[in-house]
């Protein structure tokens, strides 16, 4: 390009990317209403002759202008010179929209107005520029056919038709015949079935079990039976008070229930011992035998037998016992008379309560003859304001018609603004998937470039990581080996300890079996000669007189049910 050229096309290019923003106002609304057909890539060209209308129109003249765009496509900037000097989009949305970058006042007076004055000029191009594409008619060029010319080849020699070859038809193998295996069920089929009816044979007869034993858990065994009998015996315990024997239990001391169970002979009766049980009872009679040892020295050094102690204390114990059973037997007689005083406090407020349902059943009647009356005087007004609104719904079809036409208007603005919202919509549709097309196409450029797939490894090289102890992978197998032979030498050294340690324990518990067995045998000679000697001594038991208080409480228990039931009858 010459200097002059050089200069006006870097003008244009700094011009251009300076007032960016003022351009894209105008072209963005020329592809939105009137170019919505031309191309994207076209958008610079619309850009520059902007540009050049708007800021270098004066220097360049009309003539240099109109060169410039009859260089250019006839049809788009016609399309184009024609949107952008109209009156009316330079006076409203052109110029509100330039306001927004520049002052109002700078825009109207270095903008608006040179373009207005310049609109009957460019008005004149615009005209020409139609007309050229009226009276435009298209010279096709008759191009000549090009005839296809043989190539001059040799004539190459005809081939002798070869013999056929003796015909060898194929012989099938023999097959094989079909094993007779195919035509018999599975084993595993067989065996499936028999598991199957094997479980299903059990499930049956553990149903049958707990259907037969539902109710185990509530009955008692006769042995069971038997020794409760006898403890209730021992202890002395009237008839009247075996129903509330667990509020008993509570009162009796372990120790005397202890010395009852061990006078009875209950150790015929076959109990198995584990590991835990048999070394709790070894050490229970170590621990016996050791205070036995005790009390024979403290004996032999002058200390007293504490028999008749053991006495005193066991008629204290009974006494309280004795004393303990008046008070509960006093507590229930208590909460027998306080239920049936609250019975006869209910029936009181049952007889309250008729009452006071009478009186308001009464007080109802009153309120529902007042309701009616009410309720008429209200039917008579509601008919005299029905007579008052139909003679208002007369004038009523004017203000519905008015009101109708109001609604169709507003209908029809909301419709023209919902299509240019549906328009612009579909046009940023179209831009976003031309994007997407666009990075789906590099993305498989990228995916089609050649990659490395096999990779080779050497498993005695070291990775060079630059880790301590960094090794490689036949290293790490042979370490690991030699780390399994030390682990499994290690478990057979414990399983030795551990079968040695087991063999130690049983001759221990095999040993204290033998001394339990020894204990039992001499506690049940002596807890049978003590059982002979208190038969001697038993007497015939007396029968226990009722305290003072419990028949009190019983007369009064007596007084209250015969008040209730008269009472009931009243009732």
């Amino acid at each position: 390009l010459d200097v002059t050229e050089e200069k006006f096309v870097s003008d244009t290019l700094a011009g251009c990317t300076e007032y960016k923003s003022l351009l894209d106002v105008v072209v963005n609304a020329f592809y939105a209403q009137d170019g919505r057909y031309c191309l994207i890539s076209e958008r610079n060209i619309y850009l520059v002759i902007c540009y050049l209308a708007t800021f270098q129109l004066e220097e360049l003249g009309l003539q240099h202008f109109s060169r410039i765009v009859k260089s250019l496509d006839t049809a788009k900037m016609q399309k184009f010179l024609r949107f952008f000097f109209n009156n009316l989009h330079l006076n409203t949305w052109i110029k509100d929209e330039w306001s927004h970058f520049y002052d109002s006042l700078y825009v109207k007076e270095n903008l608006i107005d040179p373009l207005l004055r310049w609109q009957p000029k460019v008005q004149q191009l615009i005209e020409q520029l139609t007309n050229k594409l009226n009276n435009f008619t298209t010279n096709v060029k008759t191009s000549t056919v090009t005839q296809p010319k043989e190539f001059n080849l040799t004539v190459t020699k005809p081939r002798a038709i070869p013999l056929p070859l003796p015909m060898h038809l194929p012989v099938l193998e023999k097959r094989r015949p079909v094993p007779p295996s195919i035509y018999k069920p599975p084993k595993e089929k067989k065996q499936l079935e028999a598991i199957k009816e094997k479980n299903l044979q059990e499930a049956n007869d553990l149903l049958l079990k707990a259907n037969t034993n539902r109710f185990r858990c509530a009955t008692m065994k006769s042995e069971k039976r038997e020794v409760c009998y006898k403890i209730l015996s021992c202890l002395k315990i009237p008839q009247g008070v075996v129903p509330f024997l667990p509020q008993y239990l509570d009162v009796v001391w372990w120790s005397v229930l202890r010395q009852y169970f061990e006078e009875l002979q209950i150790d015929n009766i076959p109990i198995k011992l584990n590991t835990a049980a048999i070394l709790r009872e070894g050490a229970l009679y170590q621990r016996k035998m050791e205070e036995e040892l005790k009390r024979v020295e403290n004996l032999q050094q002058g200390a007293g037998e504490p028999s008749e102690f053991l006495e005193w204390q066991k008629l204290m114990r009974g006494k309280d016992l004795e004393e303990q059973l008046a008070e509960i037997e006093c507590r229930r007689l208590q909460g027998k008379l306080s239920h049936e005083e609250a019975v006869l406090a209910r029936q009181n407020v049952i007889q309250e309560n008729k009452k006071k349902g009478d009186l308001l059943r009464e007080e109802k009647a009153e309120l529902m003859h007042q309701h009616a009356e009410k309720r008429l005087q209200e039917q008579k007004e509601m008919k005299e304001l029905a007579e008052q609104v139909m003679e208002g719904h007369k004038n009523v079809k004017q203000v519905k018609k008015k009101l109708q036409e109001y609604k169709q208007q507003i209908a029809q603005r909301v419709n023209e603004e919902s299509g240019e919202l549906l328009r612009q919509a579909l046009e940023d549709e179209e831009e976003k998937a031309k994007k997407r097309y666009e990075l789906i196409q590099q993305i498989r450029a990228i995916e089609s470039l050649p990659g490395v797939r096999h990779k080779f490894v050497d498993l005695t090289e070291i990775g060079g990581h630059g880790l301590f102890g960094e090794m490689s992978i036949v290293e790490l197998r042979e370490r690991l080996a030699l780390l399994k032979e030390a682990q499994k030498a290690a478990e057979e050294e414990k399983r030795d300890q551990i079968i040695h340690e087991k063999q130690a324990k049983e001759q221990l518990i095999l040993e204290k079996l033998d001394q339990i067995s020894q204990f039992r045998a001499e506690l049940g000679r002596a807890a049978a000669l003590k059982q002979e000697e208190k038969k001697r001594k038993s007497q015939a038991g007396e029968r226990p007189v009722k305290d003072e208080r419990i028949l009190n409480l019983q007369k009064k228990i007596v007084e209250k049910k015969m008040e209730r039931k008269k009472q009931a009858g009243l009732l």
